[in-house]
């Protein structure tokens, strides 16, 4: 049983509805995007970026495939993450993607007090779960933009886990606040997969390897669209990433994932990263400008490749959604959110006008 408590008392905004939290055992912390899919529908819902591969990265796992005879040796791409984030190459560790490094993690620290702050991505939280360790779940108001205060942190959390910027609601929360709730004797987990959505990526703490137990996990599956390659890895401390280690299977990343590693964190993919991270910003701004428009409140200043939308009186619109085509991530099934939240993936703009015809055709319609 977890235990759940509020950064504030504030009442929610007019017409917003209200944040609370559903009991443990009433959310669902095995959904994901993808289980809103099916054939003929748009996909917003999940938030992986869909365009073509550049060939450079293309090549590079086409390369790995044809090593695919010999076991995966991760010591170059190990090097290349490390050069990417100016750390010694002991302080990396090579995952089959983030979720597989909560996993590790969950693993890997004796279980004790733990703080996961929501609404974020529940994969965390349910490893935590599994691995037997005690979850007290810290919501974030809507009322204030999701903002997170350190000080409203229980103190006596062995291990305490966000994101930054945080899924669902695409806030990126200030280094000093992220760095405010390290301290001796507590592992500090860092979700930063999507990090590399932000231009220039100011607020990372991927560098930081003097934070006391900071625990960084990244992600390349979001930005290259390599999902289903399952590709992540941590930054940490030598002896946290020796105890993970311990946790980890053999050859747990393929060969085509780790070239796939080595280019992504290359020169040239970070220049490419930043230009389309630019890009993202943009289009990201003109949907929120258009939802806004049309009577919808938006998480405001999200720097995800996504938006974290309300609908006015807690109204659901994903089945609907779904009925005219579009696909959204539902948001009853992050803590702290309900069923007149959904998410949904920034895209182009094709795509975008695809969904604002649909919330035309929905939202106009009164509620049945």
């Amino acid at each position: 049983m977890c235990r759940e408590t509020s950064r504030s008392q504030t009442p929610p905004l007019v017409g917003e509805p209200p944040g609370g939290c559903d009991p443990a055992e009433g959310t669902d912390l095995e959904y994901h995007g993808d289980r809103a899919l099916a054939p003929g529908l748009l996909d917003l819902a999940v938030n992986v970026r869909v365009e073509p591969h550049p060939p450079w990265l293309a090549d590079a796992v086409t390369t790995g495939c044809a090593r695919l005879a010999a076991y995966p040796d991760a010591t170059a791409a190990t090097r290349a993450v490390a050069a990417h984030h100016g750390r010694p190459p002991g302080e990396v560790l090579l995952t089959a993607g983030a979720a597989e490094a909560f996993g590790l993690l969950a693993r890997a620290v004796p279980p004790g007090p733990a703080v996961v702050v929501h609404p974020q991505f529940t994969e965390p939280e349910r490893a935590l779960r599994i691995a037997g360790h005690h979850v007290h779940r810290h919501l974030l108001g809507a009322s204030d933009g999701f903002r997170l205060d350190p000080a409203t942190v229980p103190a006596d959390a062995d291990l305490v886990v966000l994101g930054n910027p945080t899924n669902p609601t695409g806030v990126l929360h200030p280094v000093a606040d992220l760095v405010a709730l390290a301290r001796p004797g507590r592992v500090l987990v860092v979700d930063e997969a999507f990090m590399d959505a932000v231009p220039g990526e100011p607020a990372s703490l991927g560098g930081r390897g003097e934070v006391p137990g900071l625990v960084v996990v990244r992600s390349l599956t979001k930005t290259w669209g390599l999902a289903g390659l399952r590709i992540g890895y941590v930054l940490a401390g030598e002896p946290m990433i020796a105890a993970l280690h311990l946790q980890q299977p053999p050859w747990s990343v393929s060969t085509p994932a780790l070239a796939a590693a080595s280019a992504c964190t290359s020169e040239r993919a970070g220049a490419q990263a930043r230009v389309w991270a630019v890009g993202l910003d943009h289009r990201r701004e003109a949907l929120r400008q258009a939802l806004v428009a049309r009577g919808l409140r938006c998480v405001p200043a999200s720097r995800g490749p996504f938006l974290l939308v309300a609908v006015p009186g807690g109204r659901d619109l994903t089945g609907p959604l779904r009925e005219r085509g579009i696909a959204v991530r539902r948001g009853d099934t992050f803590p702290g959110l309900g069923s007149g939240w959904f998410r949904v993936a920034v895209r182009r703009e094709p795509e975008h006008a695809a969904l604002l015809a649909a919330i035309d055709a929905v939202w106009r319609q009164p509620a049945s």
